[in-house]
Order: structure tokens, then C-alpha cells, then sequence
């Protein structure tokens, strides 16, 4: 717009009456949400100056994309590219609705299901989840954590979820060729009757939860309960001069047996759940309690994608935002 028509556009404001300036408000916020996420693609190309294909920093504007993005063109290879260019999100085609998205996955509220999400912003179910996946693919690269001090370590379970498995479609489809899956359908627990085991199953999925004083912490899916893969997990995150504490599984004694480090058993029953007034396991339960609550409303992701739910609960807690994620994708 030329600066005289945007004066113009200025002053015929004034005469708006109160339905159009909720009109125009609402635009107005659309627009500024759309420029949200060009200016963080943008920031990308201006902090890589140099070309994605034969990597010479010499370009020219060369127009926009069809989502307002900035267009560049190599003056060494000819090739144009843009901020998106060889990023994970390349191929989106509504970047302001996928940061909508992603402010609904990182927020302080709790995301909303699938199907509700893609009602709001008018997208299909499997769009919004497609762009729920990449976003957990983008955030699933995460840091070494570095504990120190009084270190607490526990475990919660989350039950094995075959959602999206056809194993019992391929057994009832062939089943001369194809076994019997080992575990029964859900539904057989009402329709044959079947009683749920008490107390922990083989299908039952250990996370490790780990957290210290400083307020580092960690979630980590074991593939199995033996006490030799707890050590494995364990022995990098301990330094020397901590302190464990945990209940009495083996795999923790062990692990400070062998590395030297000063380990406090506390119990599970009122009266011995915290000793010497200090040793205590309750941050690592009050994660349990966040995992349980984040968790819920997804009635039990499928196990193959447990790994990301996780790191999304570990970057909501983290306070990783949005923009964030933009940045490294």
C-alpha cells in the first residue's frame, strides 16, 4: 500500500462504527499472525546468508513465495530459495494456522484433541495430525541433562497401546500364515470376558523418571524392567559427588555401588517416604502426576509414538515455545 492511501486508510477509522472495528480487529489479528511466522522463517535466511545448494553468499530479492515469504535468487548457481528452503516444515502451505498448532501443543492449556483443533482452524483431521507428528519430530532433539546434587530417580508405567497395528486385521485376513499377535484385544476384556491382571503386566512399559533440586529433569521409556537396563540409563546421568535417592529396586544400588555415590532408600508407606528430613523421591512423583494428567486425554498413544509424547511433556515443562520450534525446524 502507498503511503498516501495508508494516511488515508488511517483516517476513515475514526468514522467505523463499533461492529466494524470488531471487524477490523479481528483482521487485524489474522494479518499480525500471518506476519508472526513470516518474520521467524525470515530470521532463518537472514541469519544463512549463504545459498542451500552451492553454499556462495551472494543473492537478490527475487519476489515472494505464495505465503508472503521472502524469495531470494543465487547469483552464483541461479537457484532461488527462501527461508523455508531445507527446512522440515518446506511443504506446509498454511504456516499461520500451523503455528496456531503449535501454541495449542506448547501452551499453558491443554491441547486440544485432533478432530476439535482442525474444526477451529478448518483443516482436515489428518492434516492437524500430520503437522502434530512433524512438530514432535522437530522437538524430539534434545540436550544432555546435567543433574547435580540430591538426585531422585523412580519409575512410571504407561500400558502397551497398538493403535494403528493390523496384526489382528492380517491374523483374521490369513490366518494359516499369519500367528495369533500374543496379546488379546482390548475389547475381549468385555465381550470374553477376560479379567485384567493386578498390579504391574508384561505389558506394562517402564519410564524412567529422573529429577534433582535444581529443577533438572527427565523422562526416558525403558524397553524392559530388567535391572541391567535401568543401570544402562542410569550410569551417565550420576556424577560422582551426588546423591541418589530411590526406593529399593535393584538396578539403582547397583548403579551407586559401582560408581562410589551415596544412595538413600526411602519407602512408599506414611512415615518413611521422606529421611533425615531431606531424602525424598516427591518431585519425581509429582512428574508421575504431570505425566498422568498430560497423558489422559490421548486414551493411550500408540507405543511406537510413546517416545515423542514424552519429549512433547518434557519441552511443555521446559517452557519451549513456538517460535522455538519454527526456529529449529
Amino acid at each position: 500500500m502507498r503511503q498516501h492511501d495508508f494516511r488515508r486508510f488511517l483516517n476513515a477509522l475514526g468514522d467505523l462504527n463499533p461492529a466494524q472495528i470488531e471487524q477490523a480487529q479481528t483482521k487485524i489479528m489474522d494479518l499480525r499472525r500471518k506476519t508472526e511466522v513470516i518474520s521467524e522463517i525470515e530470521a532463518r535466511t537472514n541469519q544463512e546468508n549463504s545459498c542451500p545448494s552451492c553454499g556462495i553468499d551472494r543473492r537478490q530479492k527475487w519476489g515472494r513465495t505464495r505465503t508472503g515469504i521472502q524469495r531470494y535468487r543465487c547469483q552464483s548457481c541461479g537457484k532461488t530459495y527462501s527461508g523455508r528452503t531445507g527446512s522440515v516444515i518446506s511443504r506446509i502451505h498454511r504456516p499461520d494456522l500451523f503455528l496456531v498448532a503449535l501454541r495449542d501443543m506448547l501452551g499453558t492449556s491443554t491441547p486440544r484433541s485432533v478432530r476439535a483443533l482442525a474444526r477451529q482452524l478448518g483443516l482436515n483431521k489428518y492434516t492437524v495430525w500430520r503437522w502434530r507428528m512433524l512438530a514432535l519430530s522437530i522437538i524430539q532433539h534434545r540436550e544432555a541433562t546435567a543433574f547435580s546434587g540430591i538426585i531422585e530417580a523412580d519409575e512410571t508405567y504407561q500400558r502397551e497401546s497398538r493403535k494403528g497395528s493390523r496384526e489382528w486385521v492380517r491374523h483374521f485376513a490369513d490366518p494359516q500364515n499369519v500367528p495369533q499377535p500374543p496379546r488379546p484385544r482390548w475389547e475381549d476384556f468385555t465381550t470374553k470376558g477376560l479379567k485384567m491382571m493386578r498390579g504391574l503386566s508384561k505389558w506394562q512399559l517402564p519410564i524412567l523418571t529422573v529429577a534433582d533440586r535444581g529443577g533438572a529433569r527427565l523422562l526416558q521409556r525403558l524397553p524392559n524392567r530388567q535391572s541391567a537396563t535401568l543401570e544402562r540409563a542410569m550410569e551417565p546421568l550420576m556424577p560422582k559427588d551426588a546423591v541418589l535417592c530411590s526406593d529399593g529396586a535393584n538396578g539403582y544400588a547397583t548403579v551407586a555401588a559401582t560408581g562410589g555415590i551415596e544412595h538413600v532408600v526411602v519407602g512408599t508407606k506414611p512415615g518413611t517416604r521422606v529421611t533425615a528430613g531431606c531424602y525424598h523421591i516427591q518431585n519425581v512423583n509429582s512428574l508421575h502426576a504431570r505425566y498422568d494428567k498430560f497423558i489422559k486425554p490421548f486414551c493411550g498413544p500408540a507405543t511406537k509414538n510413546l517416545n515423542l509424547y514424552i519429549r512433547w511433556l518434557e519441552a511443555r515443562l521446559a517452557g519451549i515455545g513456538p517460535t522455538d520450534v519454527i526456529r529449529a525446524s
